[in-house]
C-alpha cells in the first residue's frame, strides 16, 4: 500500500474541507465526492523536480489578503505554501486563443495529484493556477468536468457567456468539454482545480 506524504494528506483533508463547505451547485458537490472518494487512496509518489516560475511573487500576498473570518481558506492556503516549494510550477502549452499580451510570463499551473502531481494519477487531478494581475486566461476545453475553488477574486467565462465575477471563497463549475477562460483583475488570481478522468 502506498504511504502518502504528511503535508500533501494535510492539504488534501483542508481542500476537501474548503470545497466540500462552500459548494453550492449540485454537480460541483458530485464530482466533488467522486474526486475525494478516489483521493481515500494514495498514488505513488512522484519523482519530478520542483521549480518555481516568476509569477509565484504574488502567492505570499494572496495568503495574507485572505479574510481572517475565513478560516477554512486560511488553513487551506498554509497548508498550500507547506507544500509549494515541493511542487513543479510550469507555463501552459498549446493554443492560447485569446489570452492577454504578457499572458506567457505571468501565469502558472502546478498538479497537486494527477499525471505531473507531486501524487501520480489517471483517475483524478487536483492543482491550481496562479494568474498576475489584470492578466487573461485563454479559451480551452477539457473532456473532463471541473469545479473551480476561487481563492482570490476574478472572472470567469463559459462559452460566448457574460464574464461572471467570482469572488474568493467561491466555487464554479466547468462541465464537460465547454469552452472557458478566467481572468484576474489589479490583484492576482489564484484558483484550485478538481477534475476526474
Amino acid at each position: 500500500m502506498e504511504i502518502r506524504i504528511q503535508a500533501l494528506e494535510e492539504l488534501l483533508g483542508a481542500a476537501r474541507t474548503t470545497y466540500y463547505g462552500r459548494a453550492r451547485d449540485q454537480k460541483s458537490i458530485s464530482l466533488l465526492e467522486q474526486v475525494f472518494d478516489a483521493l481515500e487512496t494514495p498514488a505513488p509518489q512522484s519523482q519530478l523536480e520542483s521549480g518555481r516560475l516568476p509569477v509565484c511573487r504574488y502567492l505570499s500576498d494572496i495568503s495574507l489578503s485572505l479574510d481572517s473570518d475565513d478560516s477554512d481558506l486560511r488553513q487551506l492556503m498554509q497548508a498550500f505554501m507547506a507544500i509549494e516549494p515541493a511542487l513543479q510550477w510550469r507555463r501552459r502549452q498549446g493554443d492560447c486563443t485569446g489570452a492577454s499580451e504578457g499572458f506567457s510570463e505571468n501565469h502558472a499551473n502546478a498538479m497537486l495529484v494527477g499525471p505531473e502531481g507531486l501524487e501520480l494519477r489517471e483517475d483524478v487531478w487536483l492543482g491550481v493556477s496562479l494568474v498576475g494581475p489584470n492578466v487573461r486566461y485563454p479559451d480551452h476545453r477539457h473532456l473532463p468536468e471541473e469545479t473551480y475553488l476561487v481563492m482570490s477574486p476574478g472572472d470567469f467565462r463559459q462559452g460566448r457567456n457574460e464574464w461572471v465575477h467570482v469572488a474568493g471563497g467561491e466555487t464554479f463549475y466547468n462541465p464537460k468539454n465547454i469552452v472557458h477562460a478566467m481572468r484576474s483583475s489589479d490583484r492576482p488570481l489564484l484558483v484550485f482545480w478538481a477534475l476526474k478522468e
